[in-house]
Formats: C-alpha cells, sequence, structure tokens
C-alpha cells in the first residue's frame, strides 16, 4: 500500500445559510486536513454550481475546474440534509455531472436528518453502484438541536462517528486508489480496464 496520503474531496449538499450539514462536513474536512490528507471541500452556497444539463455541461467554463477535483479525489464525502427521505437537489445536481469519474472510488455519506436518514444512505449507496464506486458500509447520520449547536459539533455520538469515518476512509481510500491505479494501468481484465487510456 502507498504511504501517500489520501486525496478527499468533501461535498456540501446544502445551500442553507445555517446548514448543519456544512458544519459536519467542515468538521470532519477540518480533521481530515490535521492528519494529513489533501482535502478539498465543495460548497455551492459559495461557489453556485449550474443546473446540469447535458446538451451543453460539459462544454461549459466551470467543468473543467470541477472534473479536475472530482478525478484528484480517492475518496468523495457526500453531505446532504433529508428531504423528504432523500438527498438535497443540491447533491444530486453534482452527482449528474458524472459517473466514469466515480468509478473505483470509496464513497462515504453523511445525512443531516429528523430521523436516521436511512433511505437517503441507501439512495447515495445505490448512486455509488449504479457509477461502479465503492461505498462505506455504514454512514453518519445526526439531529438538528441535538448533534450540532450554534455552528459547532456538540454530541460526543456525533464526533466519535466522525472520527471513526475519518479513520476508515484514510485506510479504505489509500487501499482502493492503490487497487484502481494498478487497475487502470494494468492488463487484468476488471471493470476499470474499459476507462484505461
Amino acid at each position: 500500500m502507498s504511504d501517500a496520503s489520501c486525496n478527499i474531496l468533501l461535498i456540501v449538499g446544502s445551500l442553507h445559510e445555517n446548514s448543519i450539514t456544512r458544519v459536519a462536513v467542515n468538521h470532519l474536512a477540518d480533521n481530515l486536513s490535521a492528519d494529513g490528507c489533501g482535502v478539498h471541500v465543495l460548497d455551492f452556497a459559495e461557489d453556485p454550481l449550474p443546473l446540469f444539463n447535458p446538451d451543453t455541461a460539459w462544454e461549459q467554463d466551470y467543468y473543467p475546474l470541477l472534473k479536475e477535483k472530482v478525478v484528484a479525489a480517492d475518496v468523495i464525502v457526500l453531505g446532504t440534509p433529508d428531504y423528504h427521505g432523500s438527498i438535497s437537489s443540491t447533491l444530486k445536481n453534482f452527482l449528474d455531472h458524472f459517473w466514469k469519474e466515480f468509478a473505483g472510488k470509496l464513497f462515504a455519506t453523511i445525512v443531516a436528518s429528523h430521523e436516521k436518514g436511512l433511505t437517503v444512505h441507501d439512495q447515495l449507496r445505490t448512486v455509488a453502484r449504479q457509477c461502479y464506486a465503492w461505498v462505506m458500509p455504514y454512514g453518519v447520520s445526526f439531529m438538528e438541536k441535538v448533534d450540532v449547536k450554534d455552528g459547532q459539533v456538540t454530541s460526543d455520538e456525533l464526533r466519535d462517528r466522525l472520527d471513526m469515518m475519518r479513520h476508515d476512509i484514510q485506510i479504505y481510500g489509500r487501499l482502493l486508489a492503490d487497487q484502481r491505479a494498478a487497475d487502470l494501468t494494468g492488463t487484468a481484465p476488471g471493470f476499470l480496464a474499459q476507462l484505461r487510456n
């Protein structure tokens, strides 16, 4: 396994000014950065992403820069609020821009939910599977006023779950990144063979 640090892209799938999703994602990003990971947070409240149009998206000025961030990532952390038992339109719009770029990478899911967010995690696992990505076998769910207050993670339970994810995505992200690189440069007939240059 490579000793190189993991490159991690974290997505804030909420445009809410006081988003608790943003709080949890930034908490994780800060700790991953402290571990020496390459960390990039995409927050579409700060840098809006145009609505995906398959006829024009790939020719737009924003697309090459966004694609570069996705391609560079070993792990993609998807943060979203639970909207009607589903993912936010903000996150869905980001996901719609890519599929091959996700293949062979590791996804991790964080859901702000008044319940457990199980259907949201399941939908994100489905996205990962459809894009031939791997996904952590668990997600992190949390609630406003219980786990996050005044822009800070306040519960030990959420801190512990985020620390577990922080550890695991680095371990498995590196493993999968090394295997993905070997698959893309090798000659074995695995799925990623179709993405070889």
